[in-house]
């Protein structure tokens, strides 16, 4: 069944509906890394022993996010998406009301499982709904909780925390639950896929494997008194994994992650690509309030503050990204966009606690505005060349493929911090100067650029499809 034949008049605010759910599932995994000491405290454990929390929460993601596509076929698209709510927010009352850590980490999980269906499927229901001439702006509607989130959550956590009860954190999702739930029953298409494929279980445990240790990895290598040659070991062993998963998908007569949809080029640009800008460009979350703090000496919440910058040029850029992508199209806006983020993380690692407050807004506001431009390109050039049929298999590599950038970038920012730790003669690693983040950026920003080569080899009218470019055309 096609989406046109289940559209109904409230389509046009499913964007807004997925964008919320997108939010309160991206928010609740920033915040909670301000909240961690507070936590443990009520706990009476150290911080360390709670990060199982965080830890248990991303390998359920990784576990479930590449059987959402099947699911969500198997079951119906509004089914599973109503569903995924329930468990999220179900999951969010059990996180709040926890009183020890393994009932903490038990929510954790169960969340979760939640969001690893809620977050893919929410965009396989915009990208089947929307028509391919409205869905630059839909994609960019649904983007931009995941630029804002990981900007503005560290500030609201740290605000929570200290003036109310970390358990508000979670409980807070309630409301909102509610309300999307309302939302969904009302307006959501109980979409499917036109053929009933089997589950593909090898492909099921070797994509989950893959991204579990990618995620796993990226997670120690964030943790300062963690080996980061073994969290790179582990990583790299989600990679390898990762490579034999592809193997098999493509051997495999109905893949659970179809890897086909790699021969479309503009979707092929954003998944390998676009890993290398995310890779890149998602270091900075990670460097950017270490430098802060460590190397400015600058409080938790001064940091936040700070970075309060970097979601004024997300949220500032989402007005302009569709007039911009109508009239200069998605090769040359890739280009110098991409160009402008790696210029920006360059120039964060040389910014000082003596640089004007001006001038080190100016930089993060940039910083901003490139992230959320090329994030925004990105998911929308990557469904538009993509046949209604293959929308859920696009989906699901997109959201697996998104996921695990999240991982490497902070694996990278970690890695790289502690090797210029090294390279400037500290031997532990554990203690930063302003020196190693000035060359940890450098990598960040030299990564970054060196995606441009992908994107200047794309075809001068490709995303045509979803308007990129028109006016240009016009004229």
């Amino acid at each position: 069944m096609t989406a046109p034949a289940q559209r109904s008049s409230g389509v046009g605010w499913l964007p807004y509906l997925v964008a919320a759910t997108f939010f309160m599932e991206y928010l609740d995994t920033t915040v909670i890394a301000t909240a961690l000491p507070q936590m443990a405290r009520s706990f009476g454990i150290g911080p360390n022993s709670l990060s199982l929390g965080v830890t248990a929460y991303m390998l359920a993601l990784a576990i479930f996010i590449p059987a959402s596509g099947w699911v969500a076929d198997r079951c119906g698209a509004r089914t599973v998406f109503f569903s995924a709510v329930v468990t999220f927010t179900v999951a969010s009352v059990l996180c709040g009301i926890s009183q020890n850590v393994d009932e903490f980490v038990a929510a954790r999980i169960l969340q979760g499982i939640g969001g690893a269906m809620m977050v893919p499927v929410g965009r396989m229901i915009v990208v089947r709904s929307t028509e391919k001439s409205k869905l630059m702006q839909a994609i960019s509607t649904i983007t931009w909780p995941a630029i804002a989130a990981p900007v503005v959550g560290p500030p609201i956590g740290g605000f929570i925390t200290t003036y109310a009860s970390w358990r508000w954190i979670f409980l807070l999702n309630v409301p909102f639950g509610i309300a999307v739930l309302a939302a969904i029953a009302a307006i959501v298409p109980n979409l499917r896929g036109e053929q009933r494929r089997p589950l593909d279980v090898t492909g099921l445990v070797l994509s989950g494997t893959a991204l579990t240790a990618i995620l796993y990895g990226a997670e120690l290598a964030s943790q300062v008194g963690e080996n980061p040659w073994r969290a790179l070991a582990i990583v790299a062993a989600g990679v390898a994994m990762g490579v034999v998963a592809f193997m098999h998908a493509k051997r495999h007569p109905h893949p659970l992650v179809d890897v086909s949809t790699l021969k479309i080029p503009t979707f092929s640009v954003t998944i390998v690509t676009g890993s290398v800008t995310r890779i890149g460009i998602g270091a900075a979350p990670y460097l950017m309030p270490l430098m802060f703090q460590i190397g400015f000496g600058l409080s938790a919440f001064q940091s936040g503050l700070l970075l309060l910058a970097s979601a004024l040029g997300n949220l500032g850029m989402k007005a302009l990204t569709t007039r911009i992508l109508e009239r200069w199209g998605f090769r040359l806006v890739s280009v110098i966009d991409v160009s402008v983020a790696g210029v920006s993380l360059i120039a964060c690692g040389l910014l000082t606690p003596g640089t004007p407050l001006a001038l080190v807004l100016i930089v993060v506001f940039v910083y901003g505005m490139a992230r959320s431009m090329q994030f925004s390109t990105l998911a929308t050039l990557a469904y538009a060349d993509v046949a209604q049929p293959q929308m859920s298999a696009a989906s699901t590599l997109w959201s697996a493929a998104a996921q695990m950038t999240i991982g490497l970038g902070i694996a990278f920012g970690a890695l790289a911090l502690r090797v210029a730790a090294h390279l400037n003669g500290e031997t532990t690693g554990h203690v930063f100067t302003l020196d190693d983040f000035r060359l940890a950026f450098l990598g960040a920003g030299v990564l970054t650029l060196i995606s441009v080569w992908g994107y200047a080899q794309m075809a001068r009218d490709a995303g045509q499809n979803v308007g990129g470019g028109s006016r240009r055309q016009r004229a």
